[in-house]
């Protein structure tokens, strides 16, 4: 057994539930994808979703989150997993974030989700795409509401 192990990797959202996300079968880490990109609406609120199994006790497991559009860092998290035991699976879910809402922003975007030990050592990378589509009621539903009018004289 692997030291570290991804067994699935999903997208959760409230408008579309859950969405799995293909783990490669052959190639090893870092393999190209093949896969279309997993297509989500622009606005939309997703959690990352880990199961993994380790094969010996690993302390401070961290996952790096990278999203890139056009070679360029859009965004970057870092979340300290914890210390786990050999074994598992152990199910992880990251706090929710708010894509990108705009024409601007539509696209293929890609993602990088790297595992590190407490001493920074690499334990898997996964590489991933998405695409956003515009919706056109997205960027009303996510606007500051109007001003109230003013009272007449």
């Amino acid at each position: 057994m692997k030291d570290f192990e991804l067994l699935d990797l999903s997208l959760h959202t409230e408008e579309h539930g859950r969405l799995e996300v293909p783990l490669p079968d052959v190639g090893g880490p870092g393999a190209p994808r093949a896969a279309e990109p997993v297509v989500l609406p622009e606005g939309a609120v997703l959690s990352i979703g880990l199961v993994f199994r380790l094969g010996r006790e690993i302390d401070g497991v961290t996952f790096e989150d990278t999203h890139l559009r056009d070679g360029r860092v859009i965004a970057a998290r870092t979340t300290v997993l914890g210390g786990f035991r050999a074994g598992g699976p152990y199910e992880v879910r990251l706090p929710p974030e708010r894509l990108p809402v705009g024409r601007a922003h539509c696209g293929v975007h890609e993602m990088t989700g790297r595992f590190t030990d407490a001493e920074g050592h690499e334990l898997a990378v996964e590489h991933h795409r998405l695409r956003i589509v515009h919706q056109p009621a997205a960027h009303k539903r996510w606007a500051p509401a109007p001003a109230a009018p003013s009272a007449p004289l």
